[in-house]
């Protein structure tokens, strides 16, 4: 009797397991099948440095990653697919590509605003949930571009929410939600959604040694990118920027204790306009693999660079976007002399 009671309690519990992964794969197709038309592949058109024996040349690379509408104009992506690109264009579902200018970008928590030339006919947009509702432990999905491979789906859950917030000053903020889901070249930029089909995270980047997906994922936090992205809105540079302090200032022979070395700028981004010049020598000092003979920046609007928070915070404020002609002066170190670039 035992073992016939036991038999059916066996029948029953994989019955209800299988039932139970019905429902959810059910249900997490029919999430994918919502939120899929909202996310885009970003491809962009960038400046590198490609080195051939003892000669240095600028090539136009191509890069790829993903992002997701928030409107029928705006598109978020991580900031380190659309930093320095020279062009960018956001294709979508149906096969339609559009340009896109990039609106702001923040390297520390690696997220971005882009804004389309003209606004997509029939958009669907995805909603920013409120990431402090996230556990650990919850399912979530990922839907990008891994590896050029367009609306891939990969599914896992929370592993953890790292928090490193410093609340006045925007360069230093950061909030990662950590996940097994499978991330890959390409993810980036794309959205973290939970199982309601609202964005908790925008994917940043993988913790590997091979390049490949081993296990842990990132993804900016939804409260930080809106707090970043639409309360602190700070004007994107266009440049890849090595902050120089201390033995590194001195090497380059700063007439101040710290500069922001440039080593690449987009010509067409409002540094770029300017005049700001960057990099075309690779080369290691102290043991950092860097571009030289780019300008060094001093100050922004009257405001030294510093390695503290008050001068970080202080430059934030003087970047806030006031308009698209705002005011911007820029003293830089070029060829041992200070220059000052600048419109009014």
């Amino acid at each position: 009797m035992n073992d016939t009671m036991n038999g059916v309690k066996k029948i029953l519990l994989t019955a209800l397991l299988m039932l139970s992964f019905s429902i959810n794969a059910q249900t997490l197709s029919e999430l994918y099948q919502k939120v899929n038309p909202a996310v885009v592949v970003i491809l962009t058109e960038q400046k590198e440095l490609v080195s051939s024996g003892k000669t240095t040349q600028t090539v136009t690379a191509g890069g790829l990653g993903s992002g997701f509408m928030i409107s029928d104009t705006q598109i978020i992506t991580a900031a380190h697919v659309v930093q320095v690109a020279e062009k960018v264009n956001v294709q979508f579902l149906d096969g339609e590509t559009i340009p896109a200018k990039v609106i702001s970008a923040y390297a520390t928590a690696d997220v971005a605003l882009l804004e389309l030339i003209w606004p997509k006919k029939n958009a669907v947009s995805l909603k920013l949930a409120d990431s402090n509702l996230a556990k650990i432990g919850e399912k979530v999905f990922v839907v990008g571009a891994p590896y050029g491979l367009g609306h891939s789906l990969s599914s896992g859950y929370i592993s953890g929410i790292i928090k490193d917030k410093h609340s006045k000053n925007p360069f230093t903020n950061s909030e990662y939600i950590q996940t097994d889901a499978a991330i890959n070249t390409g993810n980036s930029g794309g959205p973290m959604i939970n199982m309601k089909g609202e964005v908790i995270g925008v994917v940043s980047n993988i913790l590997t040694q091979s390049g490949g997906f081993q296990g842990i994922g990132f993804a900016s936090s939804s409260n930080i990118t809106k707090e970043l992205l639409f309360e602190k809105k700070i004007l994107w540079n266009g440049t890849d920027l090595i902050p120089l302090t201390g033995k590194m200032a001195q090497i380059f022979n700063l007439p101040q204790e710290s500069g922001l070395l440039v080593q690449r700028v987009v010509k067409l981004s409002p540094f770029g306009v300017l005049g700001v010049e960057d990099g075309d020598i690779e080369m290691t000092v102290n043991g950092e693999k860097l571009i030289a003979g780019g300008d060094i920046i001093l100050s922004i609007n009257g405001v030294k660079f510093e390695s503290t928070d008050e001068s970080l915070l202080n430059i934030a404020k003087v970047m806030e976007i006031k308009g698209e002609n705002q005011p911007l002066e820029i003293v830089v170190f070029r060829a041992g002399k200070k220059v000052t670039l600048g419109r009014k």
